[in-house]
């Protein structure tokens, strides 16, 4: 089997590779929408969202007398008390403290754990399993994208001020106010499934899961219940453009490309796995490849560090801890200057990188870079998006702290050098520059004072 170090080995170094990969943004294979991706937007703001996640994640499947502390090796935040009926963000770092990525990991039994998300951090938990130090195995269900096999799970999540309604419908009764992150359970067509709380848009929301064996039934019953509540389904289009209203950095570069101390890792990944297919993308370039990887506190989970205990990555970021750091921010993008991004693709004259709606993503790892006045840059950012209901593009961005405060005049540089690059999703063009001015995170003012409070 070719590894992922063996294929890096072929090119002149990791961001050779990276740059040359011909994938496109990450996909959610589901249908691109279902109404138009504006109302879709607004449901989640203002009535009730419908979100079939049961196609686009990995979920892999820990389970042993080990588990708990197998997990909190490889994580940055705590695990005390942690078990069945639990729900938490698990983020990893590399030996040498930068991001690896985060997942969502679910309590399932005193011996079971499931931990949900995009391929990288379920492919470090795995090969960490495999080297033999504690006892537990790995169940991995992979993303439709990436398994012939049949999904083992539906996995349905309902948002938006009228969700909590509904969900009280379909269960026939009061549904138990559960905190966010938390667990608990719900009956729908007369079965009991377990839930999540969480809220993306500052509303009460539940995901709910089960055997895939029922999700044609349960669709229908949610469906059939939602029409009271007009339901709205989001397609691909509307649900890859929500990361800016919760805020949450989904695709953080991963710091697995370089260092020696992930040389074993490599090794064992395959070449052609997500992270050895993964592409970069975007208007920042250097030839160093740690400028591209992520602290815990440029996303903001230095608050969520525990170094109670023994982990992966816990000398570096003790190291690290008393370092100036950037912060993760909202940047509101000058409509006049999107605008000129669009006349461009009319007429005659140079043409910019164009911004498709609602989510200008082009690659697998977006990375456009942010500039002061002075021209100095001061960050980057990972996601540009349209927001319907705000009539607004704004991009999740992280900057140096002297820039983080709201109201401040930063400039993303829109569009790769060079005319673009060869991968298909880009197009010959000129980088242009969008103003914009730095606000808070999540962009939603309603999540704002909501969840992240929780």
């Amino acid at each position: 089997m070719t590894s992922l170090q063996d294929k890096i080995d072929q090119f002149a170094s990791p961001l050779a590779m990276l740059r040359a990969s011909q994938m496109g943004p990450y996909a959610f294979p589901i249908a691109a929408e279902f109404s138009n991706w504006r109302e879709e937007q607004r449901a989640w703001r203002e009535g009730v969202a419908l979100m079939d996640q049961s196609f686009h994640m990995t979920d892999l499947y820990v389970e042993g007398p080990d588990v708990v502390p197998f997990i909190a090796s490889l994580a940055v935040n705590g695990f005390n008390g942690f078990g069945d009926g639990k729900a938490k963000q698990l983020i990893c770092c590399a030996p040498n403290g930068y991001l690896i990525g985060d997942m969502i990991i679910l309590g399932l039994g005193d011996e079971l754990v499931n931990v949900i998300g995009r391929p990288t951090v379920a492919n470090w938990i795995e090969f960490n399993a495999s080297l033999g130090h504690y006892d537990v195995r790995c169940d991995r269900d992979e993303r439709k994208l990436d398994n012939p096999k049949p999904k083992k799970t539906f996995r349905f999540e309902l948002q938006g001020p009228k969700a909590w309604p509904m969900l009280e419908k379909l269960h026939g009764g009061t549904l138990e106010q559960i905190g966010f992150f938390k667990m608990g359970h719900i009956r729908v067509g007369g079965q009991e499934y377990r839930t999540l709380r969480h809220g993306m848009g500052g509303a009460p929301g539940l995901e709910f899961w089960g055997p895939v064996e029922m999700y044609d039934e349960v669709k229908g019953l949610l469906l059939e219940a939602g029409r009271e509540f007009g339901l709205k389904q989001v397609g691909a289009r509307a649900y890859g453009s929500a990361t800016v209203e919760s805020g949450w950095w989904g695709c953080p570069f991963p710091a697995i490309y370089s260092d020696e101390a992930m040389r074993p890792f490599r090794e064992w990944l395959p070449a052609l796995s997500y992270d050895g297919l993964a592409s970069l993308g975007g208007s920042f370039v250097s030839d160093r490849i740690e400028d591209y990887y992520l602290t815990p506190w440029d996303l903001d989970y230095g608050r969520l560090i525990r170094f109670d205990h023994d982990f992966v990555g816990r000398s570096a970021l003790e190291r690290m801890a008393e370092a100036p750091h950037r912060k993760k921010v909202s940047l509101v993008i000058d409509p006049d200057d999107v605008a000129a991004v669009y006349r461009s693709q009319m007429g005659d004259g140079p043409k910019g990188k164009a911004m498709e709606e609602p989510s200008a993503h082009y690659a697998a790892y977006p990375c456009d870079a942010i500039f002061n006045g002075a021209g100095e840059r001061v960050g980057l950012s990972c996601y540009l998006n349209f927001i319907a209901p705000d009539r607004a593009w704004v991009a999740l961005a992280c900057v140096d702290e002297a820039f983080a405060e709201d109201g401040t005049e930063l400039t993303l540089l829109w569009g790769e050098p060079d005319g673009g690059s060869g991968r298909p999703t880009v197009e010959p063009h000129v980088q242009m520059q969008l103003r914009g001015k730095v606000t808070g995170w999540p962009f939603s003012q309603a999540a704002r004072s909501s969840y992240r409070k929780s």
